[in-house]
């Protein structure tokens, strides 16, 4: 296939020209405007790798639509598979949380299900974006190890990240927004939540650092990508490179994400905080690092269209010194090396045709089309 008059969204810069598939990957690309009769007319759209995601929790809502619905499996999956696909995603790491029994085992009770269509639909060839696994670890709880232990030797097992939830710290150092944000979503009375907040202290300091060690040195025996998450400090960040994390996901303040950038961690933040202006939790502005120069890689986290809207918000900020090319680059190429995913994830000869096809109308962009190893699938 050879598709024309497009812009051409390469690992450093934009061109307009031409490109051609073979056989699922790129064969070759120029900037010049192709003359055969069988090249598709890109209308001036711009052409991007296909996105890859990290870290996105859109497969639980599907599981999950509401309190207490279980979808059918195989529904959820590929409701799932059409909004990412949608949204440009090609190559996703769907988040299954390990170990969060915080609402009353109904994540647990999913877990097998979930995992296991994953698997099952990628043996079947039915999905249009290519699916990973990136397993959740809860350190704070005594079940975690023992769970991760069950699923690690999948070989859809991409990215493991390490998190603690409990209140006071990293992500919840403000109490105020820890008891919203649980008391919202479990409906826990106020007496009730000073029991729930000692539980979970209580798990922290007896949990948190054995898991650490013993999950990071499970991965890194089997070469598997891991992430910190939301580390605050610079201790964090020294403690999760010693551990041989490659990616730092969701830093809360700036001290922790420069610490990341400079040790070496890609800085992963979510681009809903990017189209929103800032983060849920009340921590920093992802457009805060992209400024200091110091954001790496974007994740939609919860809302899969954020990733593309994300990208071209960044590239038109002032306040930084992405072009498109380089915040291109947050959701393809450098997620794609924080993985080793060597074949995918930038416009150049030999990769894989997984690509993107946007315009803009009035000011918003959109997806038109995408392919996933050279063939259509939106």
């Amino acid at each position: 296939m050879i598709l024309t008059n497009v812009n051409l969204v390469l690992e450093n810069q934009v061109v307009k020209g031409s490109i051609e598939l073979v056989d699922g990957k790129i064969q070759s690309f120029s900037d010049t405007q192709s003359q055969l009769p069988q090249a598709v007319n890109g209308d001036n759209g711009w052409l991007l790798p296909g996105l890859i995601e990290l870290h996105t929790d859109n497969l639980e809502k599907n599981f999950s639509p509401r309190p207490k619905v279980n979808w059918p499996a195989f529904s959820a999956m590929a409701a799932h598979d059409a909004q990412l696909i949608a949204a440009g995603i090609t190559t996703v790491l769907d988040a299954v949380a390990l170990g969060d029994l915080r609402d009353g085992g109904a994540r647990h009770q999913n877990l097998d299900k979930m995992i296991n269509t994953v698997v099952e639909t990628e043996l079947r060839g039915v999905n249009r974006a290519q699916h990973f696994l990136h397993l959740r670890c809860e350190v704070p709880y005594q079940s975690t190890l023992d769970i991760l232990s069950s699923y690690v030797d999948l070989p859809q097992v991409q990215l493991v990240s390490l998190m603690d939830h409990a209140p006071g710290q990293r992500q919840f150092v403000d109490m105020q927004k820890y008891r919203e944000y649980y008391q919202g979503k479990y409906s826990i009375s106020d007496s009730d939540m000073i029991r729930f907040e000692a539980e979970q202290r209580a798990n922290s300091e007896r949990w948190s650092t054995p898991n650490r060690n013993k999950i990071s040195n499970l991965c890194r025996q089997r070469n598997i990508s891991m992430a910190s998450h939301d580390d605050a400090t610079y201790a964090h960040v020294a403690e999760s490179q010693a551990l041989g994390m490659a990616i730092a996901e969701f830093p809360t303040t700036i001290e922790a994400a420069t610490a990341s950038h400079e040790l070496g961690l890609k800085v992963m933040m979510g681009a809903p905080n990017i189209v929103r202006g800032g983060s849920h939790s009340g921590n920093i502005a992802a457009h805060e690092l992209a400024t200091l120069g110091v954001l790496d890689i974007l994740s939609s986290d919860y809302y899969p269209a954020s990733l593309l809207d994300a990208i071209f918000k960044v590239a038109e900020d002032e306040s930084n010194t992405f072009d498109l090319a380089r915040s291109t680059q947050l959701s393809t190429l450098n997620p794609a090396i924080a993985l080793g995913l060597d074949d995918r994830g930038v416009i150049s000869e030999g990769k894989r045709a997984d690509l993107i096809l946007a315009h803009k109308h009035q000011d918003n962009i959109y997806t038109t089309r995408v392919w996933r190893e050279g063939n259509i699938v939106f």
